[in-house]
């Protein structure tokens, strides 16, 4: 069984069983979290509408990559290079329910 949920602004395909990058939660490591914004579920070939939970537990916490934002204004002198790291929590999916 498939679904498509909703989680913290952005859609994505899962399954159970699945491992997957979301932006930061707020929830603690192993700890179980339940997502109830389900767009949609997929089952034996037929789409469903109805509603459903997807339930998951966090496996960790952490920062991607360095971003480099850089800022410079011509013939002025000015320049200014920043770093960002965006944070996101890695969690396991492990239960759709309809």
């Amino acid at each position: 069984m498939h679904a498509i949920v909703n989680i913290a602004g952005s859609q994505f395909r899962v399954q159970n069983g699945d491992t997957i990058v979301v932006p930061r939660l707020s929830n603690d490591l192993d700890s179980t979290v339940e997502f109830s914004n389900v767009l949609a579920t997929f089952a034996d070939g037929s789409l469903g509408l109805s509603s459903a939970t997807v339930t998951a537990k966090v496996l960790e916490h952490g920062k991607g990559e360095t971003v480099l934002v850089f800022h410079k204004k011509r013939r002025k002198g000015y320049q200014k290079l920043n770093g960002h790291r965006q944070g996101y929590t890695k969690i396991q999916i492990t239960g759709i329910a309809a």
